[in-house]
């Protein structure tokens, strides 16, 4: 059975998680989410959202934090994201 798509909601748009890449570490999930947003003010545009999850699954409202050990999970998990991939690289070129 497929999974429903994750949704979110901001003062200027609501939408879905388009691309996810997340991988569990030793501390938190780290994650980074392409978010696509289909209503609002901001509908037809996408966001890069850097965010972490605890290891029950529960949103956490503090920065994403990772170390060098996380690098390598976290590159492995965008392998499978090629839109958000390239959002990135037009950060770091």
């Amino acid at each position: 059975m497929p999974t429903k798509p994750k949704t979110f909601s901001m003062h200027w748009g609501s939408g879905v998680i388009a691309e996810e890449a997340r991988f569990e570490s030793e501390y938190h999930v780290p994650c980074i989410q392409l978010m696509e947003y289909t209503e609002g003010e901001a509908a037809g545009s996408v966001s890069v959202r850097f965010c972490t999850y605890s290891h029950r699954g529960s949103f956490q409202r503090s920065p994403l934090i990772v170390n060098e050990e996380d690098i390598a999970g976290l590159r492995a998990a965008l392998e499978k994201t090629p839109r958000l991939q390239a959002l990135l690289r037009r950060l770091v070129e």
